[in-house]
């Protein structure tokens, strides 16, 4: 394929995924579309690894909020190279830097890019290696510091933990001092001994608030990205008035808060988090959440990571897989292969 640095040829085409419905990962087909140009303040970014989250699950069936209308090109984290600058970018990367961002359409061998939200790769790191720096990362630092204020000697309660957030947020909370409560289905529990976390606990149990309070007495932080399934347990065991629940997620489905339970039953703190909308509303903030994982890279805190790789025609069957919750870890596309 050949292009132009500025602005590949408009007959240009790529591989891409597109999703044709709001039925789910099985209408998305491998199609040749043309290759988009950059926009005002855009980087075209030749993708070298896309990332797979839920949220791109939640997409394929029109439950992700504001999420895109059929059809579409699916995805919105990948890493790759810079081979196009569009007006309007001030002091842009050098042609050929190697970043990690978001936008539309990362399930294609070329994406666009806002300029001011991308980070470059660093130094040593594969594209592949990078992919979750920008969402999974970020997200488990902001929930647990940026929302969450762990302290030293708290204790941490991660739902969902043997996924791509969770495992970073045990990484990073035990490295921050708290005792860390991982929760995931048993399938999943030798995963999360190895990365680390102190106490593990079968998430589909239904007696899962009991066993939080057996185990702990109560915790501090909970990281609370499951919803319907555990949204009441994690509100039980928080403990009353100092304890803090940070919402990020709902991939069991929505639930409902109402303002008597927060009078008579649940005193615990709720916050919601949507990285994306802190880097919008609160700009300094997510400055410094992104300068402390460039602090935790050079701290070797947070090491390359190691996402298991699909072709991209494989991709219907992972998210399928992914929205299951079949997967651990991270999980990502490779658009040339």
């Amino acid at each position: 394929m050949s292009h132009s640095p500025q602005n590949p040829a408009a007959d240009t085409t790529m591989s891409a995924l597109v999703q044709h419905s709001l039925d789910g990962p099985r209408d998305l087909r491998l199609e040749q579309i043309p290759v988009p140009s950059p926009q005002s303040g855009e980087y075209l970014v030749r993708v070298g690894a896309a990332g797979v989250n839920f949220a791109d699950v939640m997409q394929t069936y029109g439950t992700y909020v504001g999420g895109p209308t059929p059809p579409y090109t699916a995805g919105f984290e990948a890493a790759g190279e810079i081979v196009g600058v569009g007006a309007g970018v001030t002091s842009p990367l050098p042609m050929g830097t190697h970043v990690v961002g978001t936008g539309p359409g990362a399930f294609g061998q070329f994406m666009t890019m806002p300029s001011d939200e991308v980070i470059p790769v660093p130094s040593g790191w594969s594209d592949a290696e990078a992919l979750g720096m920008i969402l999974n990362w970020a997200t488990a630092l902001g929930a647990l510091r940026t929302v969450g204020r762990v302290q030293k000697g708290e204790t941490v309660l991660i739902l969902a933990a043997a996924g791509g957030v969770g495992r970073a947020a045990i990484r990073l909370a035990r490295h921050y001092g708290a005792t860390v409560v991982a929760a995931a289905s048993a399938s999943k529990h030798a995963e999360l001994a190895a990365a680390g976390a102190d106490i593990i606990i079968d998430s589909r149990r239904p007696d899962l608030a009991a066993e939080v309070m057996q185990r702990t007495g109560g915790v501090d932080l909970v990281l609370e990205s499951v919803g319907g399934a555990t949204f009441s347990a994690s509100m039980s065991v928080a403990k009353p008035f100092s304890g803090r629940v940070v919402v990020f997620g709902y991939s069991s489905g929505d639930t409902s808060l109402t303002t008597r339970q927060l009078v008579f039953e649940h005193h615990a703190q709720v916050m919601g988090l949507h990285i994306g909308a802190l880097a919008r509303h609160a700009p300094q903030d997510y400055a410094r959440l992104i300068a402390e994982l460039e602090t935790l890279i050079v701290d070797d805190v947070y090491v390359p990571g190691n996402p298991v790789l699909h072709p991209l025609a494989d991709g219907a069957v992972v998210l399928e897989q992914v929205g299951s919750g079949m997967t651990t870890g991270k999980h990502g596309l490779d658009p040339w292969r």
